[in-house]
């Protein structure tokens, strides 16, 4: 009896020992995560930047005169008004330009005076000469009081701004302002490794939030000759063309340059992570042996559903596109379709 009993426990034993084996191979089998996988190639990509600016006129001009204090006879023109170069904006008080210009008169009237004296031998030739410096001087001041007496456009343009009514004082202040609306100036920083491609005439595509559904076409004006030490970035300037004039200063925009197209390695969107915390970019790369790697990688421009990339992977490595919750650095998987 006892040794039946012995036997008995011997049996259960091994049986026990059988199940717990065989529970452990399906447990070990069941953790394998199962991934989906992508082999990534380097493809042609076109190396699109973008960058934003707002647009300004291409000059702006204030109307005013140079004296501290001067009273505004009329302003002829108001806000909005096109004008032309040379046109009259404003006529300023002409108690001092008519005072001038009578003096000048005076001055001739003693130079010709002094000029026969001369010819006759009255005076020398030192006290002729005095007069027509005096004389010289006074035409010169006159054509500057002129010139802040009635004051003109010096470009074509539009009035935007007017700070003043008739009669009032100037104190020194811009009275209008005039700025030129055609052609349109858009100024942008753009990184330095661009520097050998931007040349004078280069075209770049501009998108306005006014008219999402329209590209205006952007003419590279001038390209500063410095490059920024700290932001490692270059200034370049752009004219567009405003003849219709719908576009106007002040408004967002999006400035596009096409650099040419490079070879790039492209994963699709699924498979770039995120690390919490942090703008690092990874990815889970395959391996040979099927554990993966956690692979940090540089994003370039977003084309769709994939990615440019513009380091960290090589042409044809498998990228985990689905399972990626359970993955670490070195966890086997197990690919299926």
């Amino acid at each position: 009896m006892k040794k039946n009993s012995v036997l008995a426990f011997s049996i259960a034993l091994l049986a026990a020992g059988c199940n717990g084996g065989g529970g452990q191979a399906a447990t070990e089998e069941t953790i394998v995560p199962e991934v989906k996988v992508q082999t990534v190639y380097k493809q042609e990509v076109e190396q699109l930047q973008i960058y934003t600016a707002s647009i300004a006129p291409y000059s702006r001009n204030l109307i005013t005169t140079y004296q501290a204090t001067m009273r505004i006879e009329k302003i002829l023109v108001e806000v909005g008004h096109y004008v032309r170069e040379g046109q009259l904006l404003v006529q300023m008080e002409e108690a001092n330009y008519l005072q001038a210009k009578m003096q000048i008169e005076n001055l001739k009237v003693d130079y010709n005076r002094i000029e026969a004296l001369y010819q006759s031998g009255g005076v020398s030739k030192q006290q002729l000469d005095q007069l027509k410096v005096q004389l010289d001087v006074a035409q010169e001041s006159l054509v500057n009081l002129e010139k802040n007496t009635y004051l003109r456009s010096p470009v074509n343009g539009t009035v935007t701004m007017r700070n003043f009514d008739n009669g009032d004082l100037t104190g020194g202040q811009p009275i209008l302002m005039v700025q030129q609306l055609n052609p349109l100036k858009v100024s942008i920083n753009i990184q330095e490794q661009y520097f050998p491609l931007v040349k004078a005439g280069m075209t770049a595509a501009i998108r306005l939030e006014s008219y999402p559904d329209e590209v205006f076409e952007g003419k590279v004006h001038l390209v500063y000759p410095t490059i920024d030490a700290i932001s490692h970035t270059f200034s370049v300037e752009l004219l567009v063309n405003n003849s219709k004039m719908n576009i106007r200063p002040g408004m967002f925009a999006r400035v596009t340059f096409n650099f040419g197209a490079e070879e790039r390695v492209v994963v699709p969107d699924v498979a770039v992570i995120r690390q919490t915390g942090v703008n690092d970019r990874y990815v889970y790369v395959l391996n040979r042996d099927n554990t993966v790697s956690y692979v940090k990688v540089e994003l370039g421009q977003r084309m769709g559903s994939a990615y440019e990339i513009l380091y960290g992977l090589n042409d044809g490595d498998k990228v985990v596109t689905a399972g990626m919750s359970r993955l670490i650095e070195g966890t086997t998987v197990k690919v299926v379709n």
